[in-house]
């Protein structure tokens, strides 16, 4: 017979626990609210996937990991409660307006059930991986996802781009601001993207496409990183090296929503469509993070989007009072005014 799930009460639960939760953290508690963040592994979301991060505001240089350590106990100092190693199963609108959000313990086996009048998801995205030799053993060390983030690390050397979407053309051409040579490396004869940024890359003379081949193994040496790539030609086989440093995979990237069980608008990528409050169309459901419609995906839009839908949740939890626990009207109440000192007003 099952164990009876453990049930728990907040006025706020967040769902993950990468920059977006960890500032949603910060904030709900900041504002006395009873909180608590559910995520799967550590606190650090991709920061724990990081080596070095260059371009968050105060830090000139500093590690993933000591970053989200950072963030983590700045959460702490302020209340919010965090359940480490526990997956979250789904969310669910109740028939009152509230939610059940659902997690497992990865150590126990444990269900526990949180229940809450407004949950915020920061679950964040997983790029689709090459699942190639070489591939986790560099990663941050020669290999990437992301070029904003770690582009400048290439400064005047050969790195290579995986893909042949919108993504990794785009990507491709903004690398060559650092690289002196950028190879594109597609698995068939032609590229999914627009004309417009196929033009742009066949204009730049940094880029060499490299048609139909396909990455069969990162190489490299720790702690130096990435030195080649294996490539087999898609058409005969055919094995060849390609000498980079750096190789820059964009061949997808899912958003984290699977544990939203219920409907909400969407784009067409499947990215959380929300207002500017960070609420989805299901009141009391915000989002914020990478698994939210935008235009860049970086640790600060993260923070952003993150310190709006925390405050938001908090008017929205008065505007439930006021309205006598109607999730539709307190929806409607008016939006965030933020003060000069960073909070609402």
């Amino acid at each position: 017979m099952a164990a009876t799930p453990e049930t728990h009460d907040y006025e706020v639960v967040i769902v993950g626990a990468g920059p977006a939760g960890m500032t949603a953290a910060m904030y709900a508690g900041r504002s006395m609210l009873k909180s608590v963040i559910i995520e799967s592994g550590e606190p650090g979301g991709e920061l724990l996937k990081t080596e070095v991060i260059e371009d968050y505001p105060g830090f000139e240089h500093v590690l993933g990991r000591d970053l989200a350590e950072k963030f983590a106990s700045h959460a702490k100092k302020f209340g919010c409660e965090f359940h480490e190693f526990r997956d979250v199963l789904h969310v669910r609108r109740m028939a009152d307006g509230s939610f059940e959000t659902t997690a497992t313990d990865k150590i126990t086996d444990a269900t526990h059930v949180y229940r809450s009048p407004a949950v915020i998801v920061t679950a964040g995205g997983t790029p689709v991986y090459l699942n190639v030799p070489g591939e986790s053993e560099y990663a941050g060390k020669g290999v990437s996802y992301c070029a904003i983030c770690d582009g400048a690390f290439f400064r005047g050397q050969t790195i290579a781009v995986v893909g042949g979407g919108d993504a990794a053309v785009e990507e491709a051409d903004f690398l060559t601001r650092y690289a002196d040579k950028v190879y594109l490396v597609h698995r068939r004869g032609e590229l999914r993207a627009s004309k417009i940024l196929q033009q742009r890359l066949f204009e730049n003379p940094k880029i060499e496409v490299v048609w139909h081949k396909a990455v069969d193994e990162i190489v490299g040496e720790l702690p130096d990183g990435v030195k080649a790539l294996r490539l087999r030609d898609t058409q005969t086989g055919a094995q060849s090296t390609l000498d980079v440093t750096g190789v820059f995979i964009f061949i997808g990237f899912k958003p984290n929503t699977g544990v939203i069980d219920m409907h909400y608008d969407h784009d067409p990528m499947g990215y959380v469509c929300t207002d500017v409050n960070m609420m989805t169309t299901v009141p009391g459901l915000f989002a914020a993070g990478d698994l939210r419609s935008q235009l860049v995906r970086q640790v600060t839009t993260a923070v952003g989007d993150a310190t709006t839908a925390a405050i938001a949740a908090e008017k929205y939890l008065k505007a439930l009072e006021d309205t006598h626990g109607d999730p539709e009207a307190a929806a409607q109440e008016p939006q965030v005014v933020i003060g000069t000192g960073g909070y609402a007003v």
